[in-house]
């Protein structure tokens, strides 16, 4: 049994630790390429018809609000499409009703678009709409969006070679101090955008569309094989077709375009459940023509990493799982040699560490702050363990499942509350509960490193112990409609 659970945690370790150790390699071509920035076209035209398209499913508080934000772009009106594809169910069609018919009367060209069902989900949305769009460009926002007035002045300026097929946004944060929760996705996003993305743009490696707040050539699309429904992640999977058919993008770090988080720990995790998932029915499916492509190998590499990185989160559940085993099995013999070599593991840490807080010294004057949230962001990330394993396993074994779309709810301030609101998850989960469960494995693990005065277990066991600790109350305390500390 104890090399059982030796061989197990130093697997889990190894995968973690070759992941983690990546974030040193994405510091270095930080580094590298920090002065290797896309250049505009010297003067911006307006000839280019563009069309904005607005996937709205069951978006009822914040409809409105995105129709209002993308009619204030600065561009003429008779160049500008604007289709928001409405494939709700509820009252959020009156509203973008009313909302449409109000902007047509100021001379908008926009039109509400209903398709009957939502057959293909979002990526069926966006084809329908493709098929009857004018514009040579398309923009797309998610309804969480409000995008700046500049935003198609901005974007539309780097398409400044016929074969730059998309650019890219880095998202920016409407309500990042709104709870723990709120900060702690901004320090991941942050993470995302400012260095994954842009490392790897400024490099030379393919990079995704984000689903929102880019601009794509029409002509990319269609020439990629338009939008595909059989992965969750279609925009990371259409990213990767057209970047193997020659097409190239840009990524802008220092535009931003601003975005809700999701609030209600719930609406997260149904999020993280849905990225996860689709990025590895995405890495099945694109990986073999990665790597059959005669693009660098480096290139190749680069892309494995990306598209495989969510396969860590089973190897996080299974660490999490041997950590308590693993103080009694330390005291129970002699493998000091073995303990020994796991100590350069900590390395993985650091490099994750380094990663977050250069990501934030890019962007945020008040770094210093931001950056004492890593422990918690890290606690966070072990806590979603259960729920993003199973999504896991699910992209791995073909089951396939609905796009759950993350609900949104109009939360700007402190002052705003989703406490009440429609979208909220009404019953827990099996995971709650697995969550829970663990949170008191975890705890007894806490309790014997203190009675074996193994002090060096202490900081990953007491994570892994306030990671699944918070996923599961907050959940209870969420779908019951009650806050707690989080949203303070």
């Amino acid at each position: 049994m104890d090399s059982i659970v030796l061989i197990g945690y130093f697997l889990s370790l190894t995968i973690l630790f070759t992941f983690g150790l990546h974030g040193f390699i994405m510091i270095y071509y930080h580094k590298k390429y920090r002065h290797n920035n896309p250049v505009p076209r010297p003067e911006m035209d307006h000839d280019s018809v563009v069309t904005i398209q607005l996937p709205l499913y069951n978006e009822m508080y914040v409809a409105e609000r995105l129709i209002d934000a993308v009619c204030r772009i600065e561009y003429p009106k008779d160049k500008l499409e604007i289709q928001v594809l409405d494939d709700s169910t509820d009252e959020t069609t009156s509203v973008v009703a009313g909302a449409v018919e109000k902007k047509q009367k100021e001379g908008f060209d926009i039109h509400h678009i209903r398709r009957g069902s939502r057959e293909g989900f979002k990526a069926g949305a966006l084809k329908a709409g493709l098929k009857i769009a004018k514009g040579e460009y398309i923009a797309i926002f998610d309804a969480d969006f409000i995008p700046h007035k500049d935003f198609l002045n901005k974007t539309l300026s780097f398409f400044n070679n016929d074969n730059i097929g998309m650019v890219q946004t880095r998202w920016e944060h409407l309500n990042s101090d709104y709870s723990i929760i709120t900060k702690a996705q901004a320090l991941a996003l942050d993470g995302h955008f400012v260095i994954e993305q842009s490392v790897r743009n400024k490099s030379g490696f393919f990079i995704n569309f984000n689903g929102t707040g880019g601009v794509w050539r029409k002509s990319c699309i269609e020439d990629a094989g338009n939008w595909h429904a059989d992965t969750l992640t279609e925009d990371l999977d259409l990213s990767y077709r057209a970047q193997l058919n020659g097409w190239k993008f840009i990524f802008l770090k220092d535009f931003t375009s601003p975005a809700e988080l999701p609030s209600e720990i719930n609406a997260l995790k149904s999020q993280q459940f849905r990225w996860t998932k689709g990025a590895i029915e995405t890495a099945k499916k694109i990986l073999p023509l990665v790597w059959k492509s005669k693009i660098p190998l480096r290139v190749k590499l680069q892309s494995t990493f990306h598209l495989s990185n969510n396969i860590v989160f089973p190897f996080i559940l299974l660490a999490a799982i041997l950590n308590v085993p693993l103080v009694f099995v330390k005291n129970s013999g002699s493998h000091g040699l073995y303990f020994a070599m796991m100590s350069v593991f900590v390395l993985a840490f650091i490099s994750s560490f380094v990663f977050y807080l250069y990501s934030q010294k890019d962007v945020r004057e008040d770094w210093r702050k931001k950056i004492v949230l890593f422990p918690l962001f890290m606690a966070g990330s072990m806590g979603l363990a259960v729920n993003n394993s199973r999504a896991v396993f699910e992209g791995l074994l073909n089951r396939k499942s609905e796009f759950v779309r993350t609900p949104k709810f109009n939360l700007e301030t402190n002052k705003d509350s989703w406490i009440g609101k429609k979208y909220m998850e009404k019953k827990l989960g099996l995971s709650v509960y697995v969550e829970a469960l663990l949170a008191i494995y975890c705890f007894i693990g806490i309790l014997a490193s203190l009675y074996f005065m193994e002090f060096a277990a202490l900081p990953f066991q007491i994570l892994f112990f306030l990671g699944f600790s918070f996923m599961s109350v907050t959940s209870i305390r969420h779908t019951y409609g009650k806050t707690n500390f989080a949203n303070k």
